[in-house]
């Protein structure tokens, strides 16, 4: 049986890769923060090595700590670079090696945001955070590439999930009004897309998948 891991096993996208991959067959392990903080990078060399090598892992652990640059603090900023960049990339890091180690020839998919291309204010943090994994996934698939291990990051787009349930409603609709097609994705609908990049865009690699129809 296949087996994918998935980071920030709490979040709505989260969840719904669970749902999509199980219900394709596969054997999922989707910790929360409570069980894996991926800020830390012992606890998550720990959970590699404590489990077998995975055909896919999905990073998708994130968290935003929005406000105005000159007020955030540098423990606010740490903790989003910590998680979002440090934690996807040590998460990939130790699925990649696990994957060589038993000859696998697997995918990493880090999920990235809009945000990294089109930030509104007060998400200096958040959106670099989420650009950094950019440069991060184009290096990485050309590092392993030789070993036949895929890296690719999905912008899965503006979705109703716990991460935006806490913004103003004013805020919803002026990010609903920049698609052009006035509708948003579900999670389900990013659940399926990652589904179908590992099994059918198999020759797809250090590539960045935008899936809304908001135009850079």
């Amino acid at each position: 049986m296949r087996r994918v891991f998935i980071s920030g096993g709490h979040g709505g996208l989260a969840r719904a890769v669970v749902e999509c991959f199980s219900a394709a067959g596969w054997e999922t392990d989707a910790p929360g923060h409570a069980v894996l903080d991926v800020g830390d990078r012992s606890a998550v060399r720990r959970w590699f090595d404590c489990h077998a090598a995975y055909d896919l892992a999905v990073c998708a652990a994130g968290i935003t700590r929005d406000r105005p640059f000159l007020k955030q603090t540098e423990e606010e900023w740490d903790e989003v670079m910590n998680v979002n960049v440090t934690g996807a990339a040590w998460c990939g890091r130790c699925a990649a090696a696990a994957m060589m180690r038993e000859k696998r020839q697997g995918q990493v998919v880090m999920v990235g945001s809009y945000a990294a291309l089109r930030p509104a204010p007060s998400q200096a943090a958040y959106a670099a955070s989420k650009a950094a994994l950019s440069g991060l996934v184009k290096s990485l698939a050309r590092e392993w590439g030789k070993e036949g291990i895929r890296v690719n990051l999905v912008l899965p787009g503006f979705m109703l999930t716990e991460m935006t349930a806490v913004l103003r409603e004013s805020v919803k609709e002026a990010a609903l009004s920049r698609h052009v097609l006035n509708r948003l994705n579900t999670p389900e609908q990013a659940a399926a897309f990652i589904l179908f990049l590992q099994d059918v865009l198999t020759a797809a690699s250090g590539q960045v998948f935008d899936l809304d129809s908001r135009i850079v």
